[in-house]
């Protein structure tokens, strides 16, 4: 299979939808989680119980956040992410499904309310008791200066950056979403997902069983290669640039 070929596969769908892993966005320079060198190869995640229940783990973790050292954020996009925002643009892609947190589908100008993250978003806060947003840039403020951990400054529950920690519930809304649009596609277009991590892993296969085609770009094998109608191991940002949508 060539770009070409994922280029006509673009071209002949009426309805896209595009499913982002880390390997859009390890292009950028952000690192990925589980290869070597990848995040969890230089900290241990702090379990979402943890951080509700040890005043230490909450402090840990907004170091961590303040200091960058997971390098999720403060990257731009790069062409990978700018094709994506061009095929939304077209109307071409209906959604985005992203397991990334990074928030550069929406600083390469995919519109908010088209970015599904499963996964949440790590360039803000939110209080978990009841949903109020809150800036980093407020936040790490005060906890610089004074060494205040962030509590809501409405209802004064805990206050947590807006990704989804391990031993976290999958959020119910972006899940149902993802669904929805899932089984409303005719192609289902991922772009640097390993497809291991469950439940995010399931959309691709639930699309192709729903009669949608599946196209798979992503440097390594996946366990779903099999399944796809075109498998390109190949840079996400060449091999879109090199294959947009033919009107």
């Amino acid at each position: 299979m060539s770009r070409s070929d994922l280029a006509r596969l673009i071209a002949e769908a009426r309805r896209v939808v595009v499913f982002t892993g880390a390997g859009i966005s390890t292009e950028s320079g952000i690192p990925d989680f589980r290869s070597p060198g990848g995040v969890w190869s230089k900290m241990k995640p702090i379990y979402f119980q943890d951080f509700v229940s040890d005043p230490a783990k909450r402090r840990e973790a907004w170091e961590r956040a303040f200091s960058g050292r997971a390098g999720w954020t403060g990257r731009a996009p790069n062409a990978g992410h700018f094709a994506v925002a061009r095929l939304v643009a077209r109307g071409k892609a209906a959604a985005v499904i992203t397991q990334n947190v990074d928030n550069l589908h929406q600083d390469s100008g995919v519109p908010a309310e088209q970015v599904i993250e499963l996964h949440g978003n790590a360039s803000y806060a939110t209080c978990l008791e009841c949903g109020e947003r809150h800036e980093l840039a407020e936040l790490k403020e005060s906890f610089l200066k004074a060494g205040e951990i962030p509590y809501c400054r409405v209802c004064g529950g805990l206050v947590k950056t807006a990704t989804i920690s391990f031993g976290q519930s999958m959020p119910q809304e972006p899940m149902a979403r993802a669904e929805a649009e899932t089984l409303a596609c005719d192609l289902f277009l991922v772009l640097g997902s390993s497809l291991v991590v469950y439940p995010a892993a399931g959309f691709p296969l639930l699309a192709k069983r729903n009669g949608a085609r599946l196209a798979i770009v992503n440097r390594e094998p996946t366990d779903q290669d099999a399944y796809a109608d075109l498998v390109l191991h190949d840079e996400i940002g060449p091999a879109m640039s090199d294959a947009p949508p033919v009107d």
